[in-house]
């Protein structure tokens, strides 16, 4: 705070006396203490915020990737040949011991060396036996977040013989 101090002559009483000083601008501690306590919920916000915002971004990523390796596998399973026009016929391809287990890198970008394991599972059911046959390809992508816990994305498609698909 800054004071101005004035020495004051009083003409009538030919007496000099001092005038009691004047606040010029400033700040009490009390405001000085509500400001920054503002401040500081503000920012705590705001960091919060961004804290949550990148968590989300880098779950985001993870389910993404885990569900384009989800999508590779189920379209490596239609691009199976099942043909019951063909001679000899082929069926034999899709099924779901053709198809093991796979464990596989998440394809993020990481700057470590140390690569987030997915596990693929690929399923073939039968749906319709008798004509037209119908098969069921469900495909599961399990991968693990940050906090621990495993998470899971599933993609599913019917599947009917390539000759009936023309």
């Amino acid at each position: 705070m800054v004071f101005n101090m004035m020495f004051l002559h009083d003409k009538k009483v030919g007496l000099r006396h001092w005038r009691m000083p004047i606040r010029s601008g400033g700040f009490t501690l009390p405001e000085v203490v509500m400001a920054i306590g503002i401040l500081a919920l503000c920012l705590g916000g705001i960091i919060t915020g961004y804290v949550f915002s990148s968590k989300r971004v880098e779950w985001s990523a993870y389910s993404l990737a885990a569900q384009s390796m989800a999508l590779q596998r189920l379209e490596q399973a239609r691009a199976c040949k099942w043909d019951l026009g063909s001679y000899p016929v082929v069926d034999n391809q899709l099924q779901s011991s053709n198809f093991p287990q796979q464990v596989l890198v998440l394809d993020i970008p990481m700057n470590s060396t140390n690569g987030i394991l997915a596990t693929n599972i690929t399923e073939v059911i039968d749906i319709q036996t008798n004509y037209p046959p119908i098969k069921l390809v469900r495909v599961t992508c399990r991968w693990p977040f940050v906090n621990g816990k495993t998470y899971t994305n599933t993609i599913s498609s019917y599947v009917i013989p390539s000759a009936l698909g023309e």
